[in-house]
């Protein structure tokens, strides 16, 4: 299994350069991540959790396990 991403930003340019088709919104959020440093709320970490997944690529290592 690939390592997990060491940050938000990390993720978001994989994503971004994974050739994967996203809307607007999750482009737009994506752009966001890859800029801005803010740590992410717990919505946006969902979201990026299941951007990740469905792109088939590791989680976010700061990511909280649900359960």
């Amino acid at each position: 299994m690939a390592e997990p991403f060491g940050t938000p930003r990390a993720a978001a340019l994989a994503l971004l350069n994974s050739g994967g088709t996203f809307t607007r919104k999750a482009g737009s959020f994506l752009g966001q991540l890859a800029v801005d440093p803010t740590p992410l709320s717990d919505r946006q970490e969902d979201w990026l959790s299941t951007l990740l997944t469905r792109a088939g690529l590791p989680p976010l290592a700061t990511e909280k396990t649900h359960g």
